[in-house]
């Protein structure tokens, strides 16, 4: 009973102890906070402004230090430029060309060693938090200084009197609205963008760890819901989520639209020449084995594999309006890869189920015509700009498959020269057999041609190109080719022209290919591109020119149409067709 009386004596007076050690320490941190806050309160403004050479000031409505757990609180943060002094900087040249605008109702700094960063200049903090915040970025065109040199001291250089060491575990920024404007106009919105920061260091070692970005491990980050109008306000580009970390080497975009702001007609009219227009829908684009501290430190990007699909694309032309004056040899995959400002190379570009639609509208039908290549799949390897990669490595090669029309399967196979000064490319192909009748959705509205039967076997091309034109074979085997040509009458209808038609096919078309008892054709094409047509246009047109050799309609000119028939010529073919039919009904 003694012992127990003793215990239980013992043991309040060891917890009288240590609650009063508690409540002291308490008191004393309520003493110590009380003291420190307006101290730390004046060192925060006072180390932004003079930090920013009193081109930034910062405000918040007040600040909870507890030593204990040793955490700061910031409530109702706002970080705002001075405008006298940023002019008064454009007038010695040397504004910063962006400024920022932040408000947030919390910073939370958790676990910082307080005492040892005022005593040693030791900064350790467990994580940094801006939960919601309102970030707005403002460029301005501001004048430079010529002269001006440049600080080529690392951070830690250029804190190093101040500071031994600045190492924080976690920074996250939660949940951000992102504006940016060119001045007082907003150009760009970003919602709910996330970005965590893992393992930031400087101090002497760390300055010189190249594995290192922005002093930091890794940068994740993650964006959802991104809308912005183009510059010219004729599209709006949409993204659902974008996610990415810089230690995986890795970029994921879901959900990438640019939608026109006008339906097709209405569109192309807003301009005065023919323009393409543009409707397209990628649910994933992804990218692996991407080297950001390259892109940070040289500003050169290279990507081991880029992934796009599933994908739909549209494209529309009204042909009623003239072509454009400039020349789309500009626009040639080698020309567009050497107008790029930064040194590009993507070793592996690979297409996953494209989906691709291109529409023309033909003012004299007053209809819309559409090719439809489906399922376009595979890959195009070293895409690159990089003058030290294509000394070793100047060709790229794409191998692609797609379904023509739902129907006729096509793989080719394009050699494109990067260094070639006339954007020299080369392409091979084969088209698998289909029924010619499922063209007549383009035929008839673009052509006024009803292809009433006709079986393709095969199609095989090799040709040479390069920005100018183009020459090589076409072997296009067939066979029953039959066509309709239509007219369209008063009410819009279209309507067989009965003679001419049986002219062509009687005395023009080709049927078959080979021709029972004949040889195999094969057309010899060359072909010169106009300026105004597209590297696509070419590469089809060069294939139609060899199709319309093989079935006897003779070689396209120049301005791409059907060479025109003489009069005599045309009475002739039609007294030699009467002539036939009249023999036929005896």
């Amino acid at each position: 009973m003694l012992k127990n009386k003793r215990s239980r004596r013992l043991a309040k007076w060891i917890g009288g102890i240590l609650v009063g050690l508690i409540v002291l320490i308490a008191a004393v941190s309520i003493f110590i906070s009380a003291k420190w806050k307006p101290l730390i309160t004046e060192k925060i403004k006072t180390g932004v402004y003079e930090g920013s050479d009193r081109l930034y000031k910062i405000d918040f409505s007040d600040i909870h230090l507890n030593l204990i757990t040793g955490s700061v609180v910031l409530d109702s943060i706002s970080l705002y430029p001075d405008s006298v002094v940023f002019n008064r900087l454009k007038e010695i040249k040397k504004a910063p060309t962006h400024l920022f605008r932040l408000k947030l109702a919390h910073l939370k700094i958790i676990r910082v060693g307080i005492l040892k960063a005022y005593f040693n200049k030791d900064v350790k903090i467990s994580s940094i938090v801006l939960d919601h915040p309102s970030i707005d970025m403002v460029y301005s065109k501001v004048p430079k200084r010529s002269d001006t040199v440049k600080d080529e001291r690392t951070l830690y250089q250029q804190i190093a009197n101040s500071l031994k060491s600045i190492r924080v575990k976690d920074i996250k920024v939660i949940d951000a609205n992102f504006d940016y404007y060119n001045g007082l106009k907003k150009l760009n919105a970003v919602k709910h963008l996330s970005i965590n920061v893992k393992d930031v260091l400087i101090d002497s070692m760390a300055q010189f760890d190249t594995t290192r970005v922005f002093h930091s491990k890794d940068i994740a980050f993650n964006m959802s819901g991104y809308s912005s109008l183009t510059a010219d306000k004729m599209y709006t580009i949409k993204v659902d989520t974008l996610k990415g970390s810089i230690s995986n080497k890795t970029l994921r975009v879901v959900g990438v639209q640019l939608i026109p702001m006008y339906a097709d007609l209405a569109f192309s009219r807003k301009y005065k020449v023919g323009k393409d227009r543009y409707d397209l829908k990628f649910d994933e684009i992804s990218l692996s084995g991407v080297d950001f501290i390259g892109l940070n430190n040289d500003g050169n990007f290279h990507a081991k594999r880029l992934n796009i699909g599933p994908a739909k694309v549209a494209v529309f032309l009204n042909r009623e309006l003239p072509p454009p004056a400039f020349d789309k040899g500009k626009n040639y995959p080698h020309n567009a890869l050497k107008r790029l400002e930064m040194q590009t190379l993507v070793d592996t570009l690979t297409l996953n189920k494209l989906d691709i639609a291109y529409t023309e509208y033909n003012p004299q039908t007053k209809e819309r015509g559409t090719l439809k290549l489906d399922n376009l799949s595979g890959q195009i390897l070293n895409i690159t700009n990089d003058s030290a990669r294509l000394v070793k490595k100047n060709h790229a090669y794409a191998d692609l498959t797609t379904s023509v029309m739902g129907a006729g399967k096509l793989n080719v196979k394009i050699d494109f020269n990067l260094t070639d000064k006339n954007s020299a490319f080369s392409y091979t192909g084969h088209v698998s057999p289909f029924n010619l009748k499922v063209l007549n959705p383009l035929s008839r509205s673009l052509g006024l041609v009803a292809i009433e039967s006709g079986n393709v076997k095969s199609v095989d091309f090799n040709i040479n190109a390069n920005q100018n034109g183009s020459s090589g074979t076409v072997k296009f085997l067939y066979n029953d080719l039959k066509v309709n040509l239509l007219k369209e009458n008063e009410n819009g209808v279209k309507e067989k022209k009965g003679l001419l038609s049986f002219l062509a096919n009687t005395v023009l078309i080709k049927n078959d290919n080979p021709t029972q008892g004949e040889a195999i054709r094969t057309a010899n094409i060359t072909f010169t591109r106009l300026p105004q047509a597209s590297f696509f246009n070419l590469m089809w047109k060069s294939i139609f020119t060899g199709i319309r050799e093989t079935v006897g309609l003779g070689i396209v000119p120049v301005k791409g149409q059907p060479a025109p028939v003489s009069k005599a010529k045309a009475e002739r073919q039609q007294r030699r067709a009467e002539r036939r039919a009249e023999r036929a009904k005896n």
